[in-house]
């Protein structure tokens, strides 16, 4: 007999049909009046169990500034699922502070929250069956995280930013975290007293939202708009304002109009979106764990994507922002010029963006950007592209003796192209900082922090503590800092950071001692130490590695399963799956 291919379930919104791929397995049939009944408990009606369901995931929670606003987004992400004819569900996963834990034990697990944020999304979405979703995002790992699950769940979805902070007061001037950690610092340094690091503390987080420069959140948020996956402007909005409100309700609407289009994150998370998502980082200045998320969401996704890919971008995009840390503005300031749409127009018209990608909109980005105006004049925030303020990017990939597999450096142009000196080898970030903060580091040094990679941390902590109170002690431009860790995207100065291999895993950063002579040529893309091939061989024979610091709990297994930094530090490359 011949058959009939059968129709996926579909719901009726103004004579148009939207799809219900998922949830129909869930909610159709009579055999499924168990899982009615307990929908009904939790607010579904009959009509409810005919739409397709959108899952909302917010990562509320009140340990962080960044977070404690996001409830409130993720009704009004409800309200717009809702009024385009969806049937929105929301529940939460985690969030941590990395601003909190800084400098602490606990900081090994910021990283690790990036994977339990993305295991717990695709865990409730697969789970219960969502045709789509919505995942609203403020502190740094929210965002890849969200990305990782949805670039593995692969179902219509739209990223939605929390917004920036706006920036704290203090003699006039603005501050926001990063002036606390410098001002940790000059503290010790002795040239500001108890009342003034009180007063700096007090005033520095004025209420809700992301930190306020371009660190890693708005890094995060403005490239995940420049690879599609949010809608135009979403990443410059402060946190309590009536434009983030909306939206959060467009996006809500806009995973409906994705489901009828059938437009999943395969078709919009492409190698050329994440080029673009490359260069808009590069553009403003970003964050160096830029390099280390969209390595992760491209693995997620099934993009090859590699640090040389990094390295041929940063040649050809110039640096236009001035913004924070390494400039004077702050997000809020961008977001009252016309956010990060215009800058990329400019780049688009440069040719240094690729225009016919897909967006959630189920427009191309050039298609999104032909109607946005210019930025203001008089403006200084953002540059042309004709007089940057640096010709190429400032996020320089390093190979050579000490990092043959590759690093990261930030260079903003104030620091020089180069730097030799002397090595000060500390096996932790917290031995580090109090040498810094006790007058041991001098101006020549080359601080070397090892045994903080994803694996020998474990949890690759940021080193905001030691690079801040560099700069708070007046060292900014004496110093650098290399590691095997990673950087808040609140640090400036001569830092290098993800050196692969790492030390723990027996990488070369492993057998620098005390007094050796180390250069960072950013020009030649070099970090090398000063010692003969034979040398090197002769010390790492007799290098042993340490013993684990956790046999137990989360963070052991993140040691067991995590990758390289150079391979975006995911847990589930090396499964063994065969």
């Amino acid at each position: 007999m011949p058959t009939t291919k059968k129709k996926k379930p579909t719901s009726s919104r103004n004579g148009k049909s939207i799809p219900r791929p998922h949830s129909s397995a869930v909610t159709d049939k009579y055999e499924r009046a168990p899982s009615r009944a307990m929908l009904h408990a939790v607010g579904f009606s009959r009509e409810d169990f005919k739409k397709p369901q959108i899952g909302i995931a917010s990562t509320w929670g009140m340990v962080t500034p960044c977070n404690m606003h996001i409830n409130d987004l993720a009704v009004h992400a409800s309200k717009g699922v809702n009024a385009a004819g969806g049937k929105a569900v929301e529940f939460n996963t985690i969030t941590i502070s990395d601003g909190i834990s800084m400098g602490t034990e606990g900081m090994k697990y910021s990283l690790v929250s990036r994977e339990v944020i993305a295991d717990s999304i695709e865990t409730v979405v697969g789970c219960q069956a969502y045709d789509g979703l919505v995942a609203i995002g403020g502190c740094d790992k929210n965002m890849p995280g969200c990305l990782i699950a949805m670039a593995r769940l692969n179902r219509p979805s739209v990223f939605v930013y929390g917004g920036t902070i706006l920036p704290g007061k203090y003699q006039k001037r603005d501050v926001d975290i990063v002036s606390v950690f410098e001002a940790v610092g000059q503290y010790a340094g002795g040239t500001i007293g108890d009342k003034q690091l009180a007063d700096i503390e007090a005033c520095a987080i004025p209420g809700p939202g992301s930190c306020g420069g371009m660190y890693t959140a708005n890094t995060m948020a403005s490239a995940i708009e420049a690879l599609g996956m949010s809608l135009p402007n979403s990443s410059a909005q402060v946190a309590i304002s009536k434009e983030k409100q909306i939206d959060c309700e467009e996006a809500g609407a806009a995973v409906l109009e994705l489901l009828k289009k059938n437009i999943r994150p395969k078709e919009i998370m492409t190698k050329k979106a994440f080029e673009n998502a490359i260069t808009v980082v590069m553009a403003l200045g970003g964050s160096t764990n830029a390099v280390l998320h969209l390595l992760a969401m491209a693995w997620a996704m099934g993009i090859k994507l590699n640090l040389k890919d990094f390295e041929r971008i940063q040649k050809r995009v110039p640096v236009l922002a001035d913004l924070k840390p390494s400039g004077k503005y702050v997000m809020a300031d961008l977001s009252r010029i016309g956010g990060v749409p215009p800058m990329m127009k400019e780049l688009l018209k440069a040719g240094l963006l690729h225009g016919d990608c897909l967006t959630v909109t189920g427009k191309t980005l050039k298609q999104n950007l032909a109607k946005v105006k210019p930025y203001p004049k008089g403006q200084d925030i953002i540059a042309s592209v004709k007089k940057p303020l640096k010709k190429d990017g400032h996020l320089v990939i390093l190979y050579g003796n000490l990092a043959p597999e590759g690093s990261v450096a930030k260079i903003s142009g104030k620091e020089g192209s180069s730097f030799t000196g002397t090595a000060r080898v500390y096996p932790s970030e917290e031995q580090a900082l109090s040498k810094i903060l006790d007058g041991t580091i001098k101006a020549g040094d080359v601080i070397v922090i090892r045994y903080e990679g994803p694996k020998g941390g474990p949890g690759m902590r940021e080193m905001l503590a030691p690079t801040s109170a560099v700069m708070g002690k007046g060292l900014g431009d004496k110093v650098a800092l290399i590691t095997d860790g990673r950087f808040s995207g609140g640090t400036h100065g001569f830092v290098v950071g993800h050196i692969t291999p790492e030390a723990q895993v027996g990488g070369p950063l492993a057998i620098v001692k005390n007094g050796d002579s180390i250069t960072i040529d950013t020009e030649k893309r070099k970090l090398n130490l000063k010692i003969t091939k034979k040398e090197m061989q002769e010390r790492l024979a007799k290098w042993k590695a340490p013993k684990p610091s956790y046999t137990k709990g989360v963070l052991a297994k993140y040691a067991h399963t995590v990758s390289s930094a150079s391979e975006g530090a995911v847990t589930d490359k090396y499964l063994d799956l065969k």
